[in-house]
């Protein structure tokens, strides 16, 4: 594990999905917490089935029907339990690394008319701001050897890659569109990169 990720504690998570094991860790750089949700035994030879999933707030608390970050969420842990081994890393990096205030500012923007990328540029922000090195960290405490990683995301799999972390397969993560998101998934597939 990097110097600057610090392990806190270990609990149960019992949910409607299943019980998971959850371990609490602080990026002391960044002053954020993470998490790594898990099930079943990690210590195999064989692809663990995994996510990074970071934090939104508006659509998992709030049951927000402008992203798909719950349907991912959920399905991801549903999958997990399905097959009795995998974990979530549960990042916090909130509308895609803007914080949460910034998130709904950038929504007021595309009220407007803007797209999701549009709006983070016209903040001052990149498209995406998150990284991802917090998750090598964990894999490394949790001595996971290679995953399987459930993501349309193509440049989560190259961030891994690049930091040494063996991803096996790419598993995609789809779900209906409603008239709320269609534009956030177009601009997810066209300006994005997503493989959806």
């Amino acid at each position: 594990m990097d110097d600057k990720l610090k392990f806190i504690e270990t609990s149960k998570l019992p949910t409607d999905i299943g019980e998971f094991t959850v371990h609490a860790f602080t990026d002391e750089v960044e002053k954020k917490d993470h998490l790594a949700i898990c099930m079943g035994d990690l210590l195999t030879n064989d692809p663990v089935l995994s996510r990074i999933h970071s934090q939104c707030i508006t659509g998992e608390s709030f049951f927000s029907m402008r992203c798909d970050c719950r349907f991912q969420l959920t399905e991801s842990l549903k999958q997990i339990a399905n097959v009795g081994r995998g974990v979530v890393f549960y990042l916090q990096q909130e509308g895609r690394g803007i914080g949460l205030s910034n998130k709904i500012k950038a929504y007021s923007l595309q009220d407007k008319g803007f797209d999701t990328v549009e709006a983070n540029h016209q903040l001052g922000f990149k498209e995406d701001e998150r990284t991802y090195e917090t998750v090598s960290g964990m894999i490394k405490f949790l001595a996971i050897k290679k995953i399987d990683l459930m993501t349309n995301n193509p440049k989560k799999i190259k961030a891994l890659k690049d930091m040494g972390v063996e991803v096996n397969q790419r598993i995609p993560l789809s779900s209906d569109t409603n008239k709320y998101n269609e534009k956030y998934i177009s601009t997810k597939i066209n300006k994005l990169g997503h493989l959806l």
